[in-house]
């Protein structure tokens, strides 16, 4: 049986093409981003826990924009779901995936995305009861070959590829009957965002409407 994350997940996802995964420096960075991530359809938000603004930014975010699709990205155990459910987060992605891991999702309402790039790691999230990761490093783990290689044994299996994608690889991934979207940072450049060049990622953001 499916577990109920998965189900989830994957309905969360039902709309969306584009995971925008985005490190916010500081809480005033926050809305600007959500603003124009927003304005395009199909894209849904991970917030990851690299800074010490995370958690309070997906919070703010979700308050302000409650209609777009945020959750927690580099979630590596259960202390970091503990505070991502409270703040508010939709879902959660995690690079990797532990036993441990598995366990702490059974507790959160805070449906997991686990991370995995090998076979053996899908074998063992599917034994949890998982059937959506997000497939991470995605172009260093074998990109587009090795999600075709998966689709035999785990005909059922779906993915959100992350690590390396970019926009003009992310339609190819996305053509792929078992991506489900693609993640990636392109179109939110750290630099970009620290110095608030809210129209470079503007621009980046309107391409993901291509997609």
């Amino acid at each position: 049986m499916v577990f109920s994350d998965s189900q989830s997940a994957m309905t969360l996802m039902a709309d969306i093409s584009v995971v925008a995964v985005i490190e916010i420096p500081t809480l005033e960075h926050a809305l600007p981003l959500a603003e124009i991530l927003s304005a395009v359809d199909g894209i849904a938000l991970e917030v990851t826990l690299r800074t010490e603004a995370a958690c309070e930014a997906i919070r703010l975010i979700r308050k302000n924009y409650p209609q777009t699709i945020v959750g927690a990205g580099t979630v590596l155990g259960a202390n970091e779901l503990i505070k991502v459910e409270d703040a508010g987060a939709q879902f959660a992605i995690s690079p990797g995936a532990t036993p441990a891991l598995y366990e702490a999702a059974r507790n959160s309402r805070c449906p997991l995305i686990p991370g995995v790039a090998t076979a053996s790691e899908i074998m063992l999230g599917l034994s949890h009861g998982y059937d959506f990761f997000k497939f991470f490093p995605a172009e260093s783990a074998g990109g587009v070959k090795t999600l075709r290689s998966f689709a035999g044994p785990f005909s059922s299996v779906k993915f959100i590829p992350t690590g390396g994608v970019t926009l003009d690889n992310a339609p190819t991934y996305l053509s792929l009957h078992n991506v489900v979207a693609v993640g990636g940072s392109w179109m939110v450049p750290s630099e970009a965002v620290k110095s608030a060049d809210w129209p470079q990622i503007q621009a980046l953001v309107q391409h993901c409407a291509t997609l």
